[in-house]
């Protein structure tokens, strides 16, 4: 996977996630949403057999979009850790 950066501002992002996918990010987006310092968040498939989504990002000013991007990112990686320490707790019970 690689990352390009498309565009940045003081308080917007926008990347090119090549060889992204809906699942990457829309958990992203979701993750996003729910910082209040981040205004809004989403993303465009152009084509559906380019794999390469872009993904927006902007602030409310407060912080800078690469560090909302940053914080979502560290929520992912602590949930999917959860997730694996309860799935291999399940599949030892």
């Amino acid at each position: 996977m690689k990352i390009n950066v498309v565009k940045t501002s003081e308080n917007e992002l926008k990347i090119e996630i090549v060889g992204g996918s809906h699942g990457l990010c829309n958990l992203l987006t979701k993750r996003l949403l729910e910082d209040k310092d981040v205004d809004f968040a989403g993303y465009d498939v152009p084509h559906p057999l380019a794999s390469s989504p872009t993904l927006y990002v902007r602030t409310k000013g407060k912080v800078k979009p690469e560090d909302a991007l940053v914080k979502a990112v560290k929520k992912i990686r602590e949930a999917n850790d959860a997730f694996s320490k309860e799935f291999n707790r399940a599949l030892k019970a």
